[in-house]
């Protein structure tokens, strides 16, 4: 199980910072490929492959936070619903669904979640999914 922080940059590697400032050349889009952000920025691709998944900027200021799970679910009627609903009591919106054929009673699931209005931590979060006896695995992709 993983375990998140909030650390000040001021501690951490100069690296990581980096990685940040990469990804956001990518999602702005004044850096069309990874190798053109990370020479930008002056890291390797293979540091930015390493941590890119691992590490997220935090701006307490942010109106909207947005989460990424990804689950094994039981392809029984009513999984989804069980699933939504425990969201919904969370205060949170669920943005998009993404999901895949059931292949021997249980399918992927990826949902991206509006959870700026959650008064749960996360792993919270996570860790109520995962207590339902639908779901098989839980865990969180990204955090925004």
């Amino acid at each position: 199980m993983s375990k998140y922080y909030v650390v000040s940059s001021d501690i951490l590697p100069e690296v990581l910072e980096k990685v940040i400032e990469a990804r956001s050349l990518l999602q702005s889009g004044k850096a069309k490929r990874i190798s053109v952000a990370v020479k930008e920025v002056g890291i390797s691709r293979g540091t930015y492959y390493k941590y890119k998944d691992a590490v997220f900027a935090f701006n307490q200021d942010e109106s909207k936070r947005k989460a990424i799970v990804s689950t094994i679910i039981s392809s029984e009627k009513g999984s989804l619903s069980q699933v939504l609903n425990l969201l919904a009591g969370l205060q949170v919106n669920v943005l998009a669904i993404n999901q895949t054929i059931p292949i021997n009673g249980v399918h992927t699931l990826s949902l991206t979640l509006d959870v700026s209005e959650m008064e749960f931590s996360v792993q919270g979060m996570i860790d109520l999914i995962n207590d339902l006896k639908v779901i098989e695995r839980c865990e969180l992709i990204a955090v925004e």
